[in-house]
């Protein structure tokens, strides 16, 4: 194979990351749009829900993501909070916010068996076991919702078919540019990438964001204790219970996720340690990102383009599709008002996007809530000896502690 065939090649595959766009603009169009009446009878489903809060210190706005939780317009409900341990700076916050609804059921948790390694997903067990309803819904300790979310959440279930549901989610940004990053990283490939898998395959993962399922499906993969080892917990909770023949709800309406204040290098760590942990839960998934990062494919076509139109043809296909597409996902679909003010940051992120994927394949360490582990096939294993400095991988969040 000479040079100019292969030119003609990486021309070809350049066309790869405008497929995927076109895909998900297509995918949001005919999701958002079907969404957009709601199911009929779903005022009239309101079975009652546990929701469920394993929680690790405090995020920012901490008070105002749980008193949303409190002001829901929902007949019957309760909210569990579990912290690990009894000086944990978020037990005032709680205890604060039983004080200020005071009709709201909320139970406050302290203490959960180590049954793994996954400090959240230990809590989520205790929960699980104390929960009053077989409804149960969990969300991370960073989200905030508004009124209607559990009607959103519970309405799916009254098809029988439907395993779990969880939910698209929009980004509040706190100070730094880390910090808006993260919120436009969310919108932009996160909730894109999940509209594609619905275009393609149907959803078979959950988010943090929202996880709820009811008892019986929940015992069916083996409870919470099945995962407690795992680092994407979420994912597998997903995966498993379509795994069993159910089908997993995605919902259009999008909660808040409340991002902390972070410089870029928290940034960076953060996403880092994330695309290590899909690397060892989906490798061939992880590969096939290369065939997504448009702002690589488009500036190495316009490299070796046969001529200058050319080119500019490439780099201008990709600015106008991704930005379109982060459009109709993030802003029309999503509603996030972040991305809306910073849309220039869309071509940045996916220029760093390029960096933290190659460097995903060169570790499996991360340090996570202080620890350092070592991920084995989506499992955390404790390491025995400290990580060299540039294999650790950390993440500053609170709820990522949780």
């Amino acid at each position: 194979m000479n040079a100019a065939q292969m030119h003609w090649i990486i021309l070809l595959v350049a066309l790869a990351p405008y497929i995927y766009y076109l895909l998900c603009i297509y995918g949001a169009r005919r999701f958002f749009r079907s969404a957009a009446s709601p199911p009929q009878h779903a005022a009239e489903y309101t079975p009652p829900v546990s929701i469920l809060k394993p929680v690790r210190g405090l995020d920012r706005e901490a008070g105002e993501n749980f008193s949303s939780f409190c002001r829901l317009d929902y007949p019957q409900y309760e909210l569990l909070f579990c912290v690990g341990e009894a000086d944990d700076p978020a037990i005032p916050v709680i205890e604060q916010l039983m004080r200020d609804f005071p009709e709201r059921s909320i139970r406050l948790l302290v203490g959960a068996d180590r049954l793994g390694n996954n400090d959240k997903v230990c809590k989520l067990c205790r929960l699980a076991r104390e929960a009053r309803y077989s409804l149960l819904a969990v969300s991370d300790s960073d989200i905030r919702v508004s009124p209607d979310y559990l009607r959103q959440v519970v309405a799916p279930f009254r098809d029988p078919k439907v395993g779990a549901v969880t939910t698209l989610f929009r980004g509040l940004a706190g100070r730094g540019l880390g910090s808006r990053l993260e919120a436009v990283s969310g919108s932009v490939e996160f909730c894109s990438g999940a509209i594609a898998a619905l275009c393609m395959e149907g959803v078979r993962f959950a988010h943090g964001a929202t996880m709820a399922t009811t008892r019986q499906r929940l015992a069916e993969i083996g409870g919470f204790e099945a995962l407690a080892d795992l680092h994407s917990d979420d994912f597998a909770f997903g995966n498993r219970i379509a795994a069993r023949g159910h089908r997993v709800a995605l919902l259009p309406r999008a909660v808040w996720m409340v991002y902390p204040a972070q410089t870029m290098r928290d940034y960076l760590l953060h996403e880092l340690r994330w695309m290590i942990g899909l690397r060892n839960i989906r490798p061939w998934g992880h590969f096939g990102l290369v065939f997504t990062h448009g702002i690589f494919w488009s500036v190495l076509a316009a490299m070796i383009a046969p001529s200058s139109a050319i080119a500019a043809a490439y780099l201008g296909a990709y600015l106008g599709l991704r930005t379109w597409m982060a459009w109709e996902v993030g802003v029309r679909g999503v509603q996030d008002e972040v991305l809306r003010q910073n849309m220039w940051l869309v071509p940045v992120r996916d220029a760093l996007a390029v960096f933290v994927w190659l460097g995903s394949f060169f570790s499996n360490r991360i340090r996570w809530r202080g620890v350092r582990f070592t991920i084995q096939a989506g499992r955390l294993v404790p390491a025995m000896e400290a990580a060299p400095a540039e294999n650790r991988v950390s993440a500053p969040r609170a709820s990522d502690a949780s």
